[in-house]
């Protein structure tokens, strides 16, 4: 993506005033929100945050006519769904195997995530559920990257929209990773 189009983000932004807030500002941000903590929500049009749970009980997903599962804890050691698991639904599939450490680096799939997200919603139809185990950290660091990314919008920006809607709290690795493309996305 063009660099200039990121700065079209906000008045913020163009205006120069734009800075990226400290992991403290965001952790307020985050819980003074009344969102909720169910096992499926809606968090942005046709973008929905779930758990484990969520993920496995496909006629829920095909209840809420999810197209696309994106699972931010693919693996043995995680949740594990995959292709297979879903193979007697419409439902497309795309694993990111993360664990919920600040160490672990979730960064090399901004991209990666956020694209297969875009391209479930090119379609009118399409939606996309994003889980990990508790719905809290992985997924929601993923979907947050996608909003950055995709919908143009700061990280503070995109921590308002998405915790309006429910409950989230990435580690302090992710957040600081998601603070660093909020700098790269953002002209400075």
């Amino acid at each position: 993506m063009p660099r200039g189009l990121s700065c079209l983000a906000s008045p913020e932004v163009r205006a120069g005033r734009y800075e990226t807030p400290s992991a403290s500002e965001l952790h307020r941000l985050m819980w003074t929100k009344k969102g909720s903590s169910n096992h499926l929500d809606e968090v942005y049009p046709r973008i929905y945050i779930g758990d484990m749970y969520a993920a496995k009980d496909k006629r829920t997903l095909q209840c809420h006519h999810i197209s696309h599962v994106l699972n931010a804890a693919h693996g043995k050691f995680n949740v594990n769904t995959g292709p297979s698991f879903y193979r007697d639904t419409s439902i497309t599939y795309h694993g990111v195997e993360a664990f919920d450490m600040p160490s672990f680096d979730l960064s090399p799939f901004f991209y990666p995530a956020a694209n297969f997200m875009k391209n479930a919603l090119s379609s009118p139809t399409g939606k996309v559920f994003v889980h990990c185990a508790m719905g809290l950290s992985r997924s929601s660091t993923l979907v947050l990257a996608y909003l950055m990314i995709h919908e143009h919008m700061t990280l503070a920006g995109a921590i308002k929209a998405v915790s309006a809607n429910r409950n989230i709290s990435p580690n302090e690795g992710f957040l600081e990773q998601l603070r660093n493309l909020d700098k790269k996305l953002n002209c400075y």
